[in-house]
C-alpha cells in the first residue's frame, strides 16, 4: 500500500495500515513469541495471512525472527522500532475508548479472547497454595458455556474440558458483563448488584478479585469525551 506522499502520517500508514498489522504488533508487545501463540491472540486470521504479515514486518524492521533451537518453527521478537510503537498503540486504544466504544457489538464479545486476556491477567504470586482452579460459566452461551483457568507452578492455562479438580472460585456471568468489568467500564460490585455476575468460593480470594486478577491496562483510561480532535495539518 503506497500513498505517494511525504507526510509522515502517510509513511507510517504504509507500514501499519494493512489489515491485522496493528493487532499483530499488539500481540508481539504483549509477549507473543510463537506462531501459534500469536494466532491464538488474533482469532480469525488465517495461517497464510499471518505468515505474510510477519514476513512484511520483518522486512520493515519491526520484528526479528529466530529459529527455535532443535525444533521446527521460529520465535518472533519485537525490535526497538516495534517497542517504540507501544505508546502509539496505547493512544489508539484510549482514543477508541472515548470515540468508538459505541461500536462494540455482541459479535465483538469473543469468549476465547476474553479467556486469553484473563489467563494473562492472573498473578500466580497472589494465589496461595500450589494449585488454584477457577471455573467460569457464561450464561449467554448456548455452546461451550463452561471454561476453566488452572494456575499451577507459577503458570496459568485455559481449559475447555472439566479438569476433574476441586473448584476454588466459580464465576457465573455473561461474556459482556465480565468483559466490561475486566476492561474497567464497570465495577465488580456493580455487576454483582445487577445480577449479571456472581462469584463464589474461597472468601480470601473472592473478597478482592482485582488483587490476583489484574484488570485491563485500559481500566483507568478516560471514557468521557475530551476536547475535539486537533487539526493535524500543521504536523503533516
Amino acid at each position: 500500500m503506497q500513498y505517494n506522499q511525504f507526510c509522515p502520517i502517510a509513511k507510517a500508514a504504509e507500514i501499519l495500515g494493512e489489515r491485522w498489522t496493528m493487532l499483530i504488533l499488539r500481540e508481539l508487545l504483549n509477549g507473543g513469541r510463537r506462531f501459534n501463540t500469536l494466532q491464538r491472540g488474533l482469532g480469525d486470521i488465517s495461517p497464510a495471512l499471518l505468515t505474510k504479515r510477519l514476513k512484511s514486518l520483518e522486512e520493515q524492521g519491526l520484528l526479528i525472527r529466530r529459529r527455535l533451537q532443535g525444533q521446527k518453527g521460529f520465535e518472533y521478537f519485537p525490535t526497538e522500532a516495534c517497542e517504540a510503537l507501544l505508546p502509539v498503540l496505547v493512544s489508539v486504544g484510549e482514543w477508541s475508548l472515548v470515540w468508538a466504544r459505541h461500536t462494540i457489538l455482541d459479535p465483538d464479545l469473543n469468549v476465547e479472547l476474553l479467556m486469553l486476556y484473563l489467563e494473562r491477567s492472573v498473578d500466580p504470586a497472589k494465589l496461595k497454595g500450589s494449585s488454584t482452579v477457577i471455573k467460569f460459566r457464561f450464561s449467554d452461551l448456548a455452546e461451550q458455556a463452561d471454561w476453566w483457568l488452572i494456575i499451577e507452578n507459577g503458570g496459568t492455562e485455559v481449559c475447555i474440558k472439566d479438569p476433574g479438580k476441586d473448584i476454588d472460585i466459580f464465576f457465573n456471568c455473561s461474556v459482556r458483563a465480565l468483559s466490561e468489568v475486566w476492561m474497567g467500564d464497570r465495577t465488580y460490585r456493580d455487576a454483582i448488584r445487577s445480577g449479571e455476575l456472581s462469584i463464589q468460593g474461597n472468601r480470601a480470594l473472592t473478597r478482592n478479585v482485582e488483587s490476583w486478577l489484574r484488570p485491563s491496562g485500559f481500566a483507568d483510561s478516560p471514557r468521557s469525551r475530551q476536547s475535539p480532535i486537533a487539526v493535524l495539518d500543521r504536523h503533516a
